[in-house]
């Protein structure tokens, strides 16, 4: 068969026979499987040599760039197309949980949980706060006709969405740098949460947007925490009762260990779906769940399935991270965009480098209120946090909802402006990643950083001193040093009762040695034993 008549099989050709149809759809899953091949092996390429201005990340856009591109040049658009019969529920059920999962089950405790307050306060504060401020200037900017005008809720909803960060090619070139753990604790564990934080609220103003007669402030904010605290909840209470399973079952014998790893991997889907049943978020739940479980669970497995699990998620979530790369590129390339708005594309990466920059240095100063001065985060790393602000997976996948979600054209739009977006800080900040590093000079701050300390004892949290000041302009600091009184409370709560309870191990025992070691999403974690 010549490759005209092969590029003519279609999955979507009503006259095609079942034998036609089986043989595009074994076509289409061909070429797919050849673009994340060439996608590995490109990006191993880069890595080995060290070329840090195409990160992986950057390597899968680019193929699907070509391919989508190639395919428009020769007239063969609707073939592929159809071949990649690419549906949201594909997306939504198989591709993103296991990426979200292996966020959270990739976070190495002492890191975090040292950081802890610092990451509440980015990711929950400071996601609020760029959204807003998104929000609020990409509606000012079209009541001042600088780009496309939309009205005020889904401004709100663009600004969620885009606020979602996925820094996954910043982390993994932080990694093979040698970059301070904190700092690198501190982008992952605010690209984590944040996460769970923009979804929800997309989901508010996707709620108020569709039920326009209860826009008051207090009904938003209950929708809010309805969703947001329900589905930790739900994630939380089945990654506890994954925990007391594998402890109290003896799963971990050596004839059990199938039986082991099959129901370890089984949990995190029966949180997604459990959320989504529920009406809650499964993204948010499934990834509260992760950290969950890696905390307690993990331990109570036997140590060949732990290295089983750890492989099994590190290897699903390349490849689905991997092909949402690639189908990001391959999308741009082949459907129809609302390019007609380019001023709001434009606009809109203007604004969101500003909301970001408020975001980060208002939270930053919060942090440093708090802290003592061998711990403040420094200038330099409040510009490599700004800078790491990538969107990628969660934003792209927010806006596909959008879509549907959002009416006349205003889903399109926005679907446009997120895709155009994404590639663009994929490409230009991610391929410069290195350079700004180099430029702050905080490569090899690994050994010497002033945020660096000594994790042993309360878990690396250093309790702050008052120095008896009550004057009304110190109120705030005060306030802020309780709260981070208090997340040293969790951190001993955790170690004397919730570590003993739900796990085989005592709270006291040390942790492995590369527990401290960043992991990224993609090429970085190898488990921990």
């Amino acid at each position: 068969m010549s490759m005209d008549e092969l590029l003519q099989i279609s999955p979507a050709d009503p006259r095609g026979s079942p034998a036609k149809d089986q043989q595009a759809a074994g076509v289409g899953i061909l070429l797919q499987i050849m673009m994340l091949v060439l996608s590995f092996v490109l990006g191993h390429v880069l890595r080995r040599h060290r070329f840090y201005y195409l990160p992986e990340a950057s390597a899968s856009l680019l193929i699907g760039l070509i391919v989508g591109g190639l395919a428009n040049i020769s007239n063969t658009e609707t073939s592929i197309r159809a071949w990649f019969n690419f549906h949201e529920e594909f997306f939504f059920l198989f591709l993103l949980p296991p990426i979200i999962f292996q966020s959270g089950f990739s976070l190495s405790p002492k890191p975090f949980f040292s950081n802890f307050g610092a990451i509440v306060t980015f990711a929950i504060l400071g996601t609020l706060i760029a959204s807003i401020v998104t929000g609020v200037m990409v509606y000012v900017g079209g009541v001042m006709y600088l780009m496309y005008k939309l009205p005020f809720v889904e401004c709100l909803m663009f600004g969620a969405l885009i606020s979602a960060t996925d820094p996954v090619t910043v982390l993994s070139i932080f990694q093979e740098l040698g970059i301070d753990t904190n700092l690198y604790a501190l982008v992952f564990g605010e690209s984590v949460l944040n996460d769970a934080m923009a979804i929800s609220l997309y989901r508010t103003m996707s709620l108020v947007k569709s039920h326009t007669a209860g826009q008051n402030i207090f009904i938003v904010i209950v929708r809010f925490l309805e969703t947001f605290v329900g589905s930790m909840s739900a994630g939380v209470g089945v990654g506890f009762t994954s925990a007391l399973l594998f402890k109290y079952a003896g799963l971990d014998m050596d004839n059990l260990q199938n039986l082991e790893c099959c129901l370890f991997v089984l949990f995190p889907y029966f949180s997604y779906m459990l959320a989504e049943g529920l009406g809650l978020s499964g993204i948010v739940s499934i990834l509260f769940t992760g950290i969950v479980m890696k905390h307690y669970t993990f331990s109570n497995l036997s140590d060949n399935s732990q290295r089983f699990v750890s492989a099994f998620f590190h290897l699903i979530s390349s490849l689905a991270e991997t092909f949402v790369f690639i189908y990001m590129g391959f999308d741009i390339a082949m459907e129809q965009h609302s390019w007609s708005h380019v001023g709001f594309i434009f606009f809109s990466i203007i604004f969101i480098g500003v909301a970001r920059a408020i975001n980060v240095f208002c939270c930053a100063y919060l942090v440093n209120l708090v802290r003592p001065e061998h711990r403040q985060i420094p200038l330099k790393y409040q510009k490599a946090l700004w800078y790491s602000g990538l969107r990628g997976a969660m934003a792209f996948a927010l806006a596909l909802q959008s879509v549907h979600d959002l009416p006349e054209g205003h889903g399109q739009t926005i679907f446009t402006a997120t895709t155009a977006i994404v590639v663009l800080t994929v490409l230009l900040i991610g391929g410069s990643t290195g350079t700004m590093l180099e430029a702050l000079q905080v490569v090899g701050d690994g050994h010497d950083s002033p945020l660096r300390e000594n994790f042993e004892g309360n878990n690396g949290y250093i309790a702050p001193s008052y120095d008896g000041d009550s004057s009304s302009g110190n109120r705030l600091k005060m306030k802020l040093k309780e709260f981070h009184q208090s997340t040293a409370s969790f951190t001993a709560l955790d170690r004397n009762y919730l570590t003993p309870f739900f796990t085989t191990q005592n709270g006291d025992e040390e942790e492995e040695p590369d527990e401290t070691t960043p992991s990224s999403r993609r090429g970085g974690f190898h488990g921990h034993g």
